[in-house]
C-alpha cells in the first residue's frame, strides 16, 4: 500500500504543509479554568514532532459567558488562556509543525455532568439544543452582534500570536451549526428563515468578520457535519444544488478550505455517486477540502466514547479516493490521541506498530 500521494506538500496562503494530514479537533477538557497548561503544550509539540502535517487544536471557546459547557475546555480569550495558546504554538512551530486553534461556541447545551454551569444561560438562536430540548435562552440582536464580533477577536487573536491558520467550528450541532438547522433555528428576524440559504446569514457574518480581521492572505478553514450527535442520519442538504447553496456563499465570504465531518469518510452524501461529504462539497464548491471520519481505525469516534475499542485498519479505500482527487486534505482523529508517532510510521510503513484505541485514551494526554 503506498501512501506517497499523502506526503506530498500543500500550500495554501499561510499553510505551507510537509504533508497532507492534519490532526483532528478533539476535545480535552484539560485546561482547568479555560487555561492550558504546559501538558497541553508538550501534548501539541509531540504530534509535530511525530510530522503531522497541520495540527488544528481541540475546540476553544470565544468570549461569552456561556460559550462553554465545561470548566476545564480551554479559552482563546483572557491574557492567561492566550499566553497558555502563545506557549504552545510557539512549542509546535519549534518542532516543525504548524497548527491552527479550532474556535467556538457551544450554544445552547445539556449541562455537564460535573455540574458546572456557565455564569450566565446558554444562549442560541431559538433556545433550542435539539427538537423539544430547551436549555437556554434565545440571543438579542445585539447577543448576536457581540458573538460576530468575539469570533472575530478570537481569530484576530490567533494570527497575533503566530498561529498558522484558524478553523471555525460550525459542525456537530453547536452554536453556528444551531443557526443552520430549521428545528433548532425558529426564529423570524433576518437570522432565521425557511430555508437553508437564509438560516447561513449568521455564519457568514462571522466568515466575513473573521476575514476582516485577519486579512486576506490567511488561511481560514471550517468544519461543517450533516449528521447531529442526536441524529446520525441528518442532512442539512439533500442532493448537490442544496449543498452548493449553502457553502458557495461561505466560501465567497472568506472560507478557504472546507472541512467536512463524517462518521466514516467511506459513506457516500448522496445517491448519485460514491463521492463522500468532502468529495461532493470539492465539487460544488471548487475549493480545497478536509475528509474525515474513522480514517485508520475501526468503530467511530461516538462508539469510543460509549466504551468502545478499535483496532488499525487498512488506507487502500482512503488512497483510493484521495488519488483521484475527491479531497486534498486527511483529518485524522483517534490514531494521533493514542499515539503521536502514527504519522511517521505511517510514513515509514510501520504498520506492525500502529496502536489501537482504547476509552482509556480519551482521559490522557499522551506523550509518547
Amino acid at each position: 500500500m503506498s501512501t506517497n500521494n499523502l506526503f506530498s506538500p500543500f500550500n495554501l496562503k499561510t499553510l505551507n504543509l510537509k504533508n497532507r494530514i492534519v490532526m483532528a479537533p478533539m476535545t480535552r477538557s484539560f485546561s482547568p479554568n479555560g487555561v492550558p497548561t504546559e501538558d497541553v503544550a508538550s501534548y501539541y509539540q509531540k504530534r509535530a514532532e511525530g510530522e503531522v502535517g497541520l495540527i488544528l487544536s481541540e475546540g476553544t471557546v470565544i468570549d461569552r459567558a456561556s460559550s462553554s459547557n465545561d470548566a476545564n475546555v480551554p479559552h482563546f480569550y483572557g491574557d492567561a488562556a492566550l499566553n497558555g495558546w502563545k506557549k504552545v504554538i510557539d512549542e509546535v512551530h519549534a518542532a516543525g509543525g504548524q497548527m491552527g486553534p479550532q474556535i467556538w461556541h457551544m450554544g445552547i447545551m445539556d449541562n455537564h455532568h460535573s455540574g458546572w454551569v456557565p455564569p450566565v444561560p446558554f444562549e442560541g438562536p431559538s433556545g433550542l439544543n435539539r427538537p423539544d430540548f430547551r436549555n437556554g435562552v434565545a440571543m438579542s440582536e445585539k447577543d448576536i452582534e457581540d458573538t460576530i464580533i468575539a469570533f472575530g477577536k478570537a481569530a484576530a487573536d490567533a494570527k497575533r500570536l503566530g498561529f498558522d491558520t484558524i478553523e471555525i467550528h460550525g459542525a456537530h450541532g453547536y452554536l453556528i451549526d444551531q443557526f443552520f438547522r430549521a428545528e433548532t433555528n425558529l426564529r423570524d428576524d433576518i437570522y432565521g428563515g425557511k430555508t437553508l440559504p437564509e438560516r447561513n446569514r449568521f455564519a457568514i457574518e462571522v466568515v466575513k468578520e473573521i476575514r476582516k480581521q485577519v486579512g486576506n492572505d490567511f488561511a481560514v478553514i471550517m468544519r461543517f457535519s450533516q449528521f447531529k450527535p442526536s441524529d446520525y442520519n441528518y442532512k442539512l442538504a439533500h442532493n448537490p444544488q442544496e449543498l452548493e447553496a449553502w457553502l458557495t456563499p461561505l466560501v465567497d465570504a472568506g472560507v478557504d478550505i472546507l472541512h467536512c465531518s463524517q462518521r466514516r469518510f467511506w459513506e457516500p452524501e448522496f445517491e448519485e455517486s460514491d463521492l463522500n461529504f468532502a468529495g461532493w462539497a470539492k465539487k460544488v464548491t471548487g475549493v480545497p477540502t478536509i475528509t474525515v471520519g474513522s480514517v485508520g481505525l475501526s468503530g467511530d469516534f461516538f462508539g469510543a466514547f460509549a466504551g468502545e475499542s478499535s483496532q488499525p485498519t487498512s488506507l487502500e479505500e482512503l488512497n483510493r479516493r484521495f488519488d483521484r482527487g475527491d479531497f486534498d486534505l486527511v483529518a485524522v482523529g483517534r490514531p494521533l490521541l493514542s499515539d503521536p508517532n502514527w504519522v511517521a510510521k505511517i510514513k515509514a510503513g510501520k504498520t506492525d506498530e500502529l496502536k489501537g484505541f482504547s476509552k482509556e485514551a480519551l482521559g490522557a494526554l499522551i506523550l509518547e
